[in-house]
């Protein structure tokens, strides 16, 4: 197993280098994670993979001892998960790069299948790929060889993306000095349009290639009061900033960048709704997203599901009834 310290320099880039970020995880979904990549359709000098430990209590590297050389290890004090992103980017020296969380792990079948794609066409920047919640998913086959390739801005302007960075396998080059905000949550809703914006060549597969664990006692998932502000009050922050960058951007860049964030702010009164939020409490946040230039929600032709929200929300009367009614809709599900 390396460490920083001795971080080989490898004239030959691997092909991809896989980034798991670690911390306070039972090591057994670790190594499981890291088993899942080594299973993939790679030889060893096509892939590396940089686990980062964001300062666990407890270090696993007696765990990993196993591995080898087959990854390396960076051990830093708790700075958080885009900190931590931040760190794997800058150490990793693959031609693509894909984002793991410790606790997830990337299905043998449909993974394959994205590098398959991404090898028969090699001018792709990133490919975007669906994930799983079934575990037993492993080997389900995949025949779309010709994928369609679009633009960042133009996939945005006319499709819905993946909020979430490990739902994409993309070119490192294409970052530049683009890198995770620290300290905050949904810190990938912010990253995710910004790395589209800088892209000319994005494919799209169905293939579920991720299995994503849905842990109820995580940090996201957090159900007390302070957890709840603190994440609605990041999203909104997320929201600001993307709204005002619009203004500086080429018109068709605007464009997709404004449906993305109309789309965040549809979702962010919805989660402030559903997360119990009080009716005045409701009713602040939406005076100051009016004020802000981000309400009422532009009437756009985006999904039902936005059309619908977006009539709804528009009045206080409407808004209301979603809060009588979202909580018990969420219950039921």
């Amino acid at each position: 197993m390396q460490s920083e310290q001795n971080f080989p320099t490898n004239s030959s880039a691997p092909f991809v280098t896989f980034i798991i970020t670690y911390y306070d995880l039972p090591v057994q979904m670790l190594c499981q994670c890291i088993d899942s990549i080594l299973a993939l359709k790679l030889q060893s000098e096509e892939r590396e993979i940089i686990v980062v430990d964001d300062g666990s209590k407890v270090s696993p590297v007696n765990a990993l001892m196993q591995y080898g050389d087959q990854i390396v290890y960076v051990r830093q004090t708790n700075g958080g998960l885009s900190v931590a992103r931040n760190r794997g980017i800058e150490l990793a020296h693959g031609e693509y790069l894909q984002f793991v969380d410790a606790d997830d792990w990337l299905v043998r079948a449909g993974y394959d299948h994205c590098l398959a794609i991404v090898r028969r066409q090699p001018t792709i920047d990133i490919l975007m790929f669906d994930k799983t919640d079934d575990p037993t998913l492993t080997n389900q086959p995949y025949n779309d060889k010709a994928v369609a390739v679009l633009s960042g801005t133009e996939l945005m302007r006319g499709h819905n993306i993946h909020g979430t960075a490990w739902g994409y396998m993309f070119r490192r080059q294409v970052l530049g000095q683009l890198r995770f905000t620290p300290g905050i949550f949904h810190e990938d809703e912010e990253f995710t349009p910004l790395l589209l914006l800088r892209t000319e060549q994005v494919a799209v597969t169905e293939a579920k290639a991720y299995y994503y664990r849905l842990r109820h006692h995580s940090i996201t998932n957090s159900d007390t009061d302070d957890a709840r502000r603190q994440r609605l009050s990041d999203c909104h922050g997320v929201i600001v900033r993307l709204h005002q960058l619009c203004s500086s951007l080429p018109v068709s860049d605007s464009q997709a960048l404004s449906r993305r964030v109309a789309q965040l702010t549809m979702d962010y009164i919805y989660q402030m709704i559903i997360q119990g939020t009080k009716r005045q409490e409701v009713e602040q946040l939406i005076a100051e997203l009016y004020d802000e230039g981000l309400f009422p929600l532009p009437d756009r032709n985006y999904t039902v599901k936005y059309n619908w929200f977006r009539r709804m929300s528009a009045t206080k009367a409407g808004r209301t009834l979603l809060i009588h009614l979202l909580p018990l809709l969420k219950k039921e599900r």
